[in-house]
Formats: C-alpha cells, structure tokens, sequence
C-alpha cells in the first residue's frame, strides 16, 4: 500500500451533488480507499448534525471537523479530545443589538446542535434544522447566555459587503467571517483564528500522518485554509475562482464525480 493518506472532504458544492447526495461511484471509491487504510473525513461548516447523514452514509469511524474547524469530535470515540472554539458572549451580544442599524433581516447562533433564532423565518427555519435542533426563537440579547460556536447573519445582497466593512473593522482582533453563497446570502462569524485547517491539522496529528499526505477537497472560500496546509489541494470544477488559484489542480465538478474519479486516478 501507498503510505496512509487523510482525505479531507468538504460536503456542499463538493462531496454533494447538487441535489445534494453522494454519487455510489464517488461513494464506492471512498469506501475502498478505507478499506485499504487510509483514513477519510469529513470537514465541513455544517453542524454534526447536518452532516451525520452522510457519515453514517459513507460508514466513516473518524474524527468530524464541523462548524470550519470550530467544533472538531469523535463520534465514535469517547476518549478522542474534542475541541470547541465558542465566540466571546459579549461580542455576540453587541453584533446582535446591531441588527437594525446594519440592516440584517436575521440572525441565527448556534451552540454546537441547539439553534437560536433571533426571528423566525419558516425558509430559514426549514434550512437549519436538518437533523432537530433543539431551537429557540426570539430575541437573542436576552434567549443566549453562553458563547456560540458560530453566527450566521442573513442580509439582502446589496448589505452583505457593508456588514462585512463594519465586522472587519471593529472585530478583527476577535472574529473570523466568512461568505456563505446559495441558496442565501449569508455571512457566517466563527471565533478569530478558527478555520478548516486548524481542524484537519489536529486529526492528522491524532493519526500521525504528515501533511504531504493530506489530501483536501473544496469548493468555496471556507475551503482557502484547507486547500493551501494540504499536501494535494484540490478546486472542484465548480469551485470559486479564487480557490482555483490556491489549488495545487482543478478537478471535476460535484455533479460529475470530481473526487471519485481523482482518487480513483490518483490511487489505483
């Protein structure tokens, strides 16, 4: 065998297809590829429980890294060091008592699997509670009392560039955020130095398998971190173009079996 290699998944726009499913030949070569020793994980900005479908799915027995990097776990393993990088409460509560002078429609906190609503939206609502959080609706000043993992702001396009201006700004030294693309426009807002490399980084330490033999995949500027401290890192067809300018190669889309037919390629 090749030396053990850690494949680092990212789901949306990348795994997924687009209607948002694994494709059984993408599916096969991964489940080979585990079979042979090598070791396969999810790393995504999904909560877990966004994602567990499609661990179980994949019959995946690895750490998780959700949340880009801000809550890494075992699911499996009890004794596996989790990590879980909340933001600072205060700072949370001053972006929330923000949200008429920014112009966000809405607000959305997170603490690992329980979702806080800061107005209820049925759209939104049917959007992230994929897996039944526990959800909480109204305002979040008062309804969140400890730090969140992530925020998610929810704003017309046209404000997204004057909200990130202001985050940037006043939060630089605390905050990371980051641009989610469809099916909303929507900023996300994880703790400063938290991103997906950090999480990867700890699971191939937790293996012992060096960064030459990282192998990453993604589609959107979440991914930069990732695709760059990867020893391969691979832009999907379909991928942002500046995250194909990072990559080592641009593969395949996710609607045309890109990771498959690259690690099938690149294995066998």
């Amino acid at each position: 065998m090749t030396d053990k290699h850690l494949i680092c998944l990212d789901l949306d726009g990348t795994l997924l297809t687009d209607d948002k499913i694994i494709s059984p030949y993408t599916r096969t070569i991964i489940q080979t590829l585990i079979k042979d020793g090598h070791e396969v994980i999810i790393s995504t900005g999904r909560p877990y429980r966004a994602s567990q479908i499609y661990y179980q799915e994949l019959g995946l027995a690895s750490p998780i890294v959700n949340f880009n990097g801000a809550f890494v776990h075992h699911p499996g393993n009890m004794t596996f060091k989790t990590i879980h990088e909340t933001l600072d409460l205060n700072i949370a509560q001053e972006i929330f008592s923000q949200v008429k002078q920014l112009n966000i429609q809405n607000v959305i906190a997170e603490v690992k699997d329980n979702v806080f609503f800061h107005y209820h939206d049925q759209y939104l609502f049917d959007g992230f509670t994929m897996g039944n959080p526990l959800v909480t609706t109204g305002d979040l000043t008062t309804n969140l009392t400890e730090g969140p993992t992530s925020i998610l702001i929810q704003a017309e396009e046209k404000y997204i560039p004057s909200i990130r201006q202001h985050l940037s700004e006043i939060y630089a030294e605390s905050i990371e955020h980051r641009r989610w693309g469809a099916p909303y426009p929507v900023i996300e807002i994880v703790k400063k130095g938290i991103n997906k490399a950090v999480g990867v980084k700890y699971v191939a330490e937790y293996f012992g398998i060096s960064r030459e033999n990282i192998i990453a995949f993604g589609d959107e500027d979440n991914d930069n971190e990732m695709i760059e401290y990867a020893g391969m890192g691979l832009a999907m067809g379909n991928a942002i173009q500046p995250l194909k300018e990072l990559a080592d190669q641009v593969i395949g889309t996710n609607n045309e079996d890109g990771i498959g037919k690259f690690l099938n390629q690149y294995f066998y």
